[in-house]
């Protein structure tokens, strides 16, 4: 293995303050792009998507769980996976893995869900195994294929207003692998982190950041 030189601790400090100039314009970067995702226009979904839910049929709407955002990760988990029906895709489990208390994301009027073709009874099984407790909701009619992942994996982003459903950003292949985080799931909404330092729109709904932030028992009523 090549590894790089050794140097005095001075020589490291000097090494690591020249790449931190390119790690800060990263950062602005993707800042710039996240305020850029909040001003694509928003597409009306006017089809009534019906799912399977641990606790019965659902809609589109019923997914948001009464928040104002809803973000939908599709997990390839069906017949025709590998392992099927003991194990889901291998990179879907991984980004499973890896996704923070939904008190957080509840907490800025955000749903996260997963959806899939499995039958509820294998996707309770599954995740009881894997001790995830994300929704997770089953895919009836053409969802899937109308939003971009009827195939694969995919991260599409909806807005509601009232009981209009918009369908605000997608994402999928390796634009999923930085999912998991509260943060790159709020970077995808059209609302954002909700912070008074973004670069929002006129009207957006923004806080100090840091106030909001809690520990994931001591949200009230979600917020």
């Amino acid at each position: 293995m090549n590894l790089p030189e050794v140097v005095s601790p001075e020589e490291w400090e000097a090494a690591r303050q020249d790449l931190l100039v390119n790690e800060k314009e990263l950062t602005r970067a993707r800042d710039a792009l996240a305020a850029e995702r909040r001003r694509m226009p928003r597409m009306a979904v006017e089809k009534d998507y019906r799912f399977d839910g641990p606790d019965g049929p659902a809609g589109l709407l019923d997914l948001f769980a009464g928040r104002r955002q809803l973000v939908v990760y599709r997990f390839f988990y069906e017949p025709g996976v590998a392992g099927w029906p003991e194990r889901g895709c291998g990179g879907c489990s991984f980004l499973a893995d890896q996704v923070a208390h939904l008190a957080h994301l509840n907490a800025r009027d955000t749903t996260l869900v997963f959806v899939s073709r499995a039958p509820q009874p294998d996707i309770q099984r599954w995740k009881a195994r894997m001790g995830w407790d994300i929704p997770w909701y089953t895919v009836t009619d053409d969802f899937d294929a109308d939003f971009g992942v009827d195939e694969w994996h995919g991260t599409n982003a909806f807005l509601r207003e009232g009981d209009q459903v918009f369908r605000t950003y997608f994402v999928n292949n390796r634009g999923d692998e930085a999912m998991g985080s509260t943060w790159a799931y709020l970077d995808l909404t059209a609302l954002g982190r909700q912070e008074e330092w973004e670069e929002s729109p006129a009207g957006y709904p923004q806080t100090p950041p840091y106030q909001w932030w809690h520990l994931n028992d001591e949200y009230r009523d979600g917020t």
